[in-house]
């Protein structure tokens, strides 16, 4: 069975259309009641596994230090893990933007006449639309993780880093497998359903000329890839196809093999209530003469995109902590209520809100940062305690202040507004100013009805601001 890829692959929607496509979701009562769902049942199977609170803070702690030490380091032992990688066999390239780590694998690929690469899970080849690229170069890209195979036959990008089709029914993905899928009948049995896509794949693994996958941790004393999956399908895309091309952001490495296993239990009991993966795959090289099985060629693809800028500045460093395990959104009231596809971006909810502003530009995210309510949730359940509440506050103060020399992000104050600035300024002189204070409430007391009806964003979902006919401190003088 042979099922066909769409015609054109989906690029991220603008961010600037945020507010609309929010819009949509929220006045969806079955997405946001499928939504609510899926969120409470991740959150339950979280607290699960974390049963002893002084032990989840302790490994928090742990977690977070691990992080901060290697990020610390990252110059030295960026250039420790090419060494060993180097001496282990393995190609080691680097790229600053999506479009070189792009045209790198792309040469991979025409350089072995490769027709199909065979992916596994990596939200990295997604913040690249790998997909896209290898479209225009005549090049079947195909997902072989279940739920980013659903998506990519669906035409769509992942609604959530961690559980890529979690936006769709079994009945919606019944539908899409029968029309997309030659040869089958139609059911709504999971267990089918995983068993069509599972016979789709085996095929492809076996005639694909390029295996692509992600990298959870790369441990730079061995120089050794991690791999982290519950399918085995990483395992698959890595071994089977002669060809292994890995790509993963340069913040994802640690100096010493023994940070792994902290990192790995936050990891997998804080992403999707597993005591442990199914699968942990440790990759150091390509097959060995003396080996019966592996590819004969393995390449590692260091992605910078952004992340540079953020580890320049001490406070931003701190975004790079992130493991990926999408605690953060399976938390936020924001996401629970609007899904991924609504933020247009790879990495959505509180972590997409604070990489995003790297990788993109402030120009394209500006509006991101303020959607947000700042419970905290986010920055709580974090099993390596990035502060992201903090790095929010830091993001609306870099896009909406006047623009300055040396700024410490691209497109610093793309969303300033010389009125808006003059109206909280004046709001500001007001209050702290008695006299002044006493004068413009008074006035707002009387000449409220001059208020207009429209008053922007707040009243597409508001009734009109309007000041009572009488102040409190009139009231108090009345009651004497």
């Amino acid at each position: 069975m042979n099922a066909p890829l769409p015609e054109h692959a989906l690029q991220f929607m603008p961010s600037a259309g945020f507010r609309a496509r929010s819009k949509e979701v929220v006045e969806n009562p079955f997405l946001r009641k499928s939504f609510r769902g899926a969120m409470d049942f991740l959150i339950d199977k979280r607290i699960t596994q974390f049963p002893d609170k002084e032990e989840l803070e302790s490994l928090r702690t742990l977690g977070e230090h691990i992080r901060q030490y290697n990020l610390g380091k990252l110059p030295d032992i960026l250039e420790q893990l090419e060494t060993r990688l180097t001496e282990n066999g393995v190609h080691v390239h680097w790229a600053e933007t999506p479009d070189e780590a792009n045209a790198i694998i792309l040469g991979i690929c025409q350089k072995h006449s490769a027709k199909l690469m065979i992916k596994g899970k990596s939200m990295v080849s997604e913040e690249i639309e790998l997909n896209h690229a290898a479209e225009a170069a005549g090049i079947d890209a195909m997902e072989s993780d279940m739920g980013e195979y659903i998506v990519q036959l669906a035409g769509e990008k992942p609604s959530h880093i961690i559980m890529p089709a979690i936006h769709k029914t079994k009945e919606e993905i019944a539908k899409l497998f029968y029309e997309k899928v030659p040869g089958i009948d139609y059911t709504d049995n999971v267990d089918a359903l995983i068993q069509i896509g599972r016979n789709v794949l085996r095929e492809k693994f076996l005639v694909a000329d390029i295996g692509l996958s992600g990298v959870n941790f790369a441990v730079a004393e061995t120089g050794t890839l991690c791999l982290v999956e519950n399918e085995g399908n990483g395992r698959m895309s890595t071994t089977v196809p002669p060809v292994h091309i890995a790509i993963t952001g340069i913040e994802k490495i640690v100096e010493k093999l023994e940070h792994v296993p902290p990192l790995l239990s936050l990891l997998t009991r804080s992403a999707t209530g597993q005591n442990i993966s199914t699968y942990f795959n440790m990759i150091s090289g390509p097959r060995k003469s003396h080996e019966k099985d592996g590819p004969t060629e393995v390449h590692l693809v260091l992605l910078d995109n952004g992340r540079s800028q953020a580890y320049a500045d001490e406070q931003l460093r701190k975004t790079l902590q992130c493991i990926r395990c999408g605690a953060c959104m399976n938390h936020c009231p924001v996401y629970t209520r609007i899904g991924g596809h609504a933020y247009g971006t790879t990495y959505p909810g509180p972590i997409g809100k604070i990489i995003s502003p790297h990788m993109l530009g402030l120009e394209a995210t500006a509006t991101m940062a303020t959607a947000s309510s700042l419970c905290g949730a986010c920055g709580e359940v974090c099993p390596v305690k990035i502060p992201i509440p903090d790095l929010l506050m830091r993001l609306r103060e870099e896009s909406f202040t006047a623009p300055h020399a040396n700024p410490a992000m691209r497109g610093q104050g793309a969303g300033y507004s010389a009125l808006v600035t003059g109206i909280w300024r004046g709001w500001a002189f007001v209050y702290r100013s008695p006299f002044w204070y006493r004068t413009v409430t008074w006035l707002g007391s009387r000449f409220g009805w001059l208020m207009p009806s429209k008053q922007g964003p707040w009243t597409t979902v508001r009734v009109p601001l309007k000041p009572a006919p009488k102040r409190l401190r009139d009231m108090l003088k009345e009651r004497g």
